[in-house]
């Protein structure tokens, strides 16, 4: 019988997923001899016996994986043998670091039974995991991932771990965090002032009632901490809004269990999926009617949930102990990064929470819940974090292969130079490029705070030291002001700059495989055009390596710059006043109720005299305009509060009805002229119009001008991306729309649209532009 020997190297998330034992199964069953490892690029394999089990080896391996690894590639070599005695599976070896590193995973149903099985020694230990489920991204510190390489480092397996650890037959071989109440994590309850009250179960109990006499919990989890309250508890869920300072935006609600989310959410087949997948997100879930008084300080004025369901052991028996939704927000205040030390939460949280829950096994970076929402029938990731993060975007090879030395460049390049997308500045996330893979970021979060600044800092020296990283370049949003962009300027490497809905668009049609030429529309808040004005209300056509400003609508004016971000109403006051360049007349509009007379003639003059009154073109800012005039939102306390206000207030209306436009069709751009829309709408108002009527409207008119605009450009495949596109009434009624008129529509799903994908779209820019040999 010819005998050979078969190496094969996998490279893909084929680490902590119980890849080795599954190697170690299959070839023990084929009678093959040889051993498997880990590298720093993944898991190398030598296997000899008969050609004919060697080819069954081989493709039993993509069709019987275990279900959390993913395969890239399979690099296979034919050699002689070298007379292999038995199978086994050995240490793991350096090399360069290109592994994928897994993220952290939701409790899974084997480990579930066992903290809920009084004969079983886990019962009720909240740390409890496999190669299944429990952390990874959060606790890993290098490459290859192996116990020496996390934070578990500190805690010596006892001999039944050791056991398990050690058996290629068990689910927890190797499983780095593997742990029980003998060796592993334990849990404490301290008071606001760090004082110990209890520890383990007694910790638990203790938080569990406290929970119940409505008082406030800071609960260290898996990425970061919770703050977390009974979410039936008006005086509780007040008091934590004004202790966090966050008077409107909605929390989200961790439910028991899925039976009790679907008690007061309508919940999907998909919604149901996403819910209880690995992955475990925030899935925004419309309310049932009956529900809709019930909680009123959840999310104010808003017709869905942020719904999760519990993720670790701990949340299981927290939850189970309480058998009631509690609010489960980010442990931090406004605008800051989530806290992942206990001393830190001590520092920043206590003004906030009452005791705080905490454990002993070290996160090593901060990574908050991710957040999804069905969207044009499939997901949307609308915060990328837990779960995904850092899971890698792949670049077609066509699009991803670099020219060693592309002409005119004054830096020479190597073969695939080292790139570091530093992002935006709201929902910053940044990237880096490894291998034809962008590896982006879990979400940070706003960059205008020293602390969120710090946290920047900390996640990319986190993502250059996992993976050996060093940037040769860096990109970063052409926005001069923007700190990622001087961050970039400031570390003496060449720097390309790109332009923000450029980026939105390259994002979309990176993580959806889609090539030039396309329309993009992108529509969002803020970002820096190419004229040194604020854009948001962009179509821009992408050819290869280039882009061209088609439309945009009709810029306005900002009275007071980001005061007028802050308070819809002066924007709502601008639009007016382009429009009949005097507000008289008009003094009965419920607007100018808002105004001190004072505040309005300021106003007056500002706009009169262009005095600091910054002009846009965002459809995100006449968005907050539009909410303004409707009277549904005057001043915001979280960015996208009025677009927000304005998609919730149509309901289930059904219209086709529109407001009249105006295209300026003289030259290349052209200019989409909104005054009969802000026209239409004031007279609806006059006529009591019902706001969700007006809103319906003003939607629908925003859709017809991207059919509008896609016929003149005469380009099939459409992009829709930024911020404005999170709008579910928006997005699938845009996608439907351009489905009947034979157009191609192409939304997100793995990258959020809103800034949290930038950084994918600079990387993507920053290829394309060395590809064609660029000056960086």
């Amino acid at each position: 019988m010819l005998k050979k020997r078969l190496k094969l190297v996998i490279s893909g998330a084929v680490q902590g997923v119980g890849f080795r034992p599954f190697i170690y199964r299959l070839a023990t069953e084929l009678k093959l001899t040889g051993w498997v490892n880990n590298s720093a690029s993944g898991v190398f394999i030598e296997v000899e016996g008969s050609l004919e089990n060697l080819e069954n080896f081989l493709l039993k391996i993509p069709t019987e994986k275990p279900p959390r690894s993913q395969i890239q590639s399979i690099e296979t070599t034919w050699l002689d043998c070298l007379g292999y005695n038995s199978f086994e599976i050995r240490h793991s070896v350096s090399g360069e670091k290109t592994a994928i590193v897994l993220p952290d995973l939701a409790t899974c149903s084997d480990c579930l039974n066992e903290i809920f099985d009084p004969n079983n020694r886990r019962y009720r230990y909240p740390f409890t995991n496999c190669t299944n489920c429990g952390p990874r991204y959060s606790i890993i510190e290098a490459l290859p991932y192996d116990r020496p390489q996390t934070t578990m480092k500190g805690f010596m397996m006892c001999c039944e771990c050791q056991q398990e650890y050690e058996n290629p037959r068990d689910r927890r071989f190797h499983a780095q965090p593997n742990a029980c109440p003998r060796c592993g994590p334990q849990l404490a309850l301290w008071n606001a002032h760090g004082e110990f009250l209890a520890n383990q179960n007694l910790a638990l109990k203790m938080a569990a009632n406290a929970i119940k006499e409505g008082k406030i919990l800071a609960i260290k989890g898996l990425g970061g901490f919770h703050l977390m309250v009974d979410g039936s508890n008006h005086t509780a869920v007040e008091e934590l809004r004004q202790r966090k300072r966050r008077p409107h935006k909605p929390f989200a609600l961790m439910y028991p269990s899925l039976d009790s989310a679907k008690s007061h959410c309508k919940i999907s087949p998909l919604e149901e999926q996403l819910l209880t997948s690995p992955e475990a997100p925030i899935v925004l879930l419309k309310r049932k009617p009956h529900t809709i008084n019930l909680w009123p300080f959840i999310a104010p004025n808003n017709p869905y949930w942020g719904v999760m369901l519990p993720y670790t052991p701990l949340h299981h028996l927290l939850l189970s102990d309480l058998n009631f939704p509690l609010v489960a927000t980010s442990g931090n205040l406004s605008d800051e990064p989530i806290c992942i030390e206990e001393g830190e939460a001590l520092q920043r949280l206590s003004p906030i929470a009452d005791l705080f829950l905490v454990h002993n096994r070290p996160i090593l970076r901060p990574v908050d819940d991710s957040v999804v929402r069905i969207m044009g029938g499939r997901e949307m990731i609308l915060r990328r974090a837990r779960g995904y993060a850092p899971f890698p975007i792949g670049l077609q090879e066509s699009e991803g292969k670099i020219s060693p030395h592309p002409p005119h460049t004054p830096h020479p390049l190597p073969l695939s130079p080292s790139l570091l997308a530093t992002g935006g500045h709201l929902k910053n996330t940044v990237a880096i490029l490894r291998d034809n893979q962008v590896f982006i970021s879990q979400h940070i979060g706003d960059l205008s705070t020293s602390e969120a600044l710090g946290a920047f800092y900390q996640v990319m020296d986190s993502l250059k030291g996992l993976y050996d990283f060093e940037p040769q370049i860096i990109v970063c949003d052409a926005h001069p002001d923007y700190l990622s962009s001087q961050f970039a300027q400031s570390q003496g490497l060449p720097v390309i700059k790109v332009q923000h809905h450029y980026a939105h668009i390259l994002s979309c049609m990176t993580e959806q495989g889609v090539k030039s030429p396309v329309l993009g529309v992108a529509w969002d808040g803020t970002g820096y055009g190419d004229d040194g004005t604020i854009w948001g209300g962009e179509f821009l056509l992408i050819t290869e390596g280039n882009y061209q400003r088609v439309a945009h609508f009709e810029p306005f004016k900002l009275p007071g710059g980001d005061r007028a971000v802050k308070e819809p109403r002066r924007i709502a006051l601008a639009l007016i006043y382009q429009i009949f360049e005097s507000f008289d007349g008009l003094e009965n509009l419920p607007l100018f109720d808002h105004f001190s007379i004072r505040e309005l003639n300021l106003i007056k003059q500002m706009l009169s005299r262009n005095l600091n009154t910054p002009i846009t073109s965002s459809v995100g800012r006449l968005f907050d305009g539009v909410a303004s005039l409707l009277g549904i939102c005057q001043d915001i306390s979280f960015e996208g509060q009025g677009a927000i206000a304005l998609e919730y207030v149509i309901g289930d209306l059904q219209t086709n009805a529109i407001y009249p436009y105006k295209i300026l069709e003289e030259t290349l751009p052209l200019v989409i002229n909104w005054e009969g829309i802000v026209r239409g709408i004031l007279a609806d108002l006059l006529d009591n119009l019902k706001p969700g009527e007006i809103s319906a409207k003003f939607h629908n008119t925003l859709i017809e001008i991207i059919i509008n605009i896609a016929e003149k450009i005469s380009q099939k495949k459409v992009i829709v991306t930024g911020g404005c596109f999170q709008n579910k009434y928006l997005t699938e009624r845009a996608i439907k729309r351009l489905i009947q008129e034979n157009f191609t529509p192409v939304w997100h799903q793995k990258v959020p649209p809103n800034d949290g994908g930038i950084s994918l779209g600079q990387i993507m820019a920053a290829v394309t532009r060395l590809e064609l040999g660029k000056e960086v």
